[in-house]
């Protein structure tokens, strides 16, 4: 079968790979329908900061077919359509016993620990399986993972209704993020981004307004309402102080980007004004939620995505995605049926 595997920072190959044997007990075979390309792969791919296998197929954004079961797993059966949770954690941790396995002491992540869903078959721990709606489009499916990560995000947040919220970064999980809050939230949403057009993409399907991240152009957008809550799913050092600098005081800044870099910041802001600074790791149990919201959400997630027909494109979209030229929030490739 055809895998895209990672060998180093900018070495990724499209190969010809054996099929998994049957799979060892807790575990499930995966025919894979659908896989989307994620930032953090990107990332691994230009640092090679979380490769720990070398070789290792790529992809932790995926959904497929089970296609064989493992002794002991119970509550799966063969020809069942699943997303993949990303999460490899350990299960025995002080913080996996607390429910806060995306904290896990041992944490890893599919794709990196383990073989993932850029090919045309993976395993699976079933705990890592969880079954979707038959009427998805494969291409929706495969963005539960991420719709998780924005959930969760959303959540760690937690805006009273109401309350105005800036989105900064109109990639997939700012996007996604603001796709939520407009069905969940009824606030005034502002999204800002240095990319005009995705911004105004991203807002029409929302329902929000583009601004920069300026406290007198947000302020007129509200109608000189106060802004205090924000989430960052860019990682820019410099964003994350400039909407430090315009956040009211008594809301909450939710941080979700990987960052490259340290923030230089006077702690005093945020104690002065009373903003909390949330970071937000992945997700802890918010994939079953974000699957149960995917069939309204799934024609905005369609217009949100290029769907690429082969693996064999993967190389060359992660080069057009480092280089900027996707139009679009989320790449996905279809892989079977």
């Amino acid at each position: 079968m055809k895998a895209v595997r990672l060998y180093d920072a900018f070495d990724l190959r499209v190969e010809e790979v054996d099929r998994p044997l049957s799979p060892p007990r807790g575990y499930v075979t995966i025919d894979v329908r659908a896989a989307g390309i994620c930032g953090s792969d990107i990332h691994n791919y230009r640092t090679g900061q979380w490769i720990s296998r070398r070789p290792s197929t790529a992809g932790h954004e995926f959904c497929g077919r089970v296609s064989a079961i493992g002794e002991g797993v119970e509550d799966l059966a063969i020809g069942d359509l699943v997303a993949a949770d990303s999460r490899f954690y350990c299960g025995r941790c002080e913080a996996c016993g607390s429910g806060r396995t995306n904290i896990c002491e041992h944490l890893g992540f599919v794709g990196e620990v383990c073989d993932g869903g850029f090919a045309g078959q993976t395993q699976l721990p079933a705990r890592l399986v969880c079954k979707h709606d038959p009427s998805l489009d494969p291409a929706v499916a495969a963005m539960a993972e991420p719709l998780a990560v924005a959930l969760h995000a959303v959540r760690r947040l937690n805006p009273p209704q109401g309350e105005a919220i800036i989105l900064i970064g109109c990639g997939t999980i700012g996007g996604l993020c603001g796709l939520l809050l407009s069905h969940l939230h009824d606030g005034k949403l502002l999204f800002a981004d240095l990319n005009g057009s995705r911004a105004e993409m991203v807002a029409r399907l929302c329902g929000g307004s583009v601004v920069a991240l300026d406290k007198s152009q947000a302020r007129t957008a509200l109608g000189d309402a106060r802004l205090r809550y924000a989430v960052d799913a860019t990682g820019s050092t410099k964003a994350i102080a400039q909407a430090i600098e315009l956040l009211d005081g008594g809301g909450a800044f939710a941080l979700v980007g990987i960052s490259h870099g340290k923030l230089d910041l006077d702690p005093n802001l945020l104690v002065e004004r009373e903003i909390s600074l949330v970071g937000c790791h992945a997700f802890e149990d918010e994939l079953a939620d974000a699957i149960a919201l995917l069939p309204k959400l799934q024609s905005s997630l369609l217009q949100f995505s290029e769907v690429l027909s082969s693996l064999d494109e993967v190389p060359d979209a992660y080069r057009r995605l480092i280089d900027g030229r996707s139009t679009k929030l989320k790449t996905i490739v279809r892989i079977a049926d």
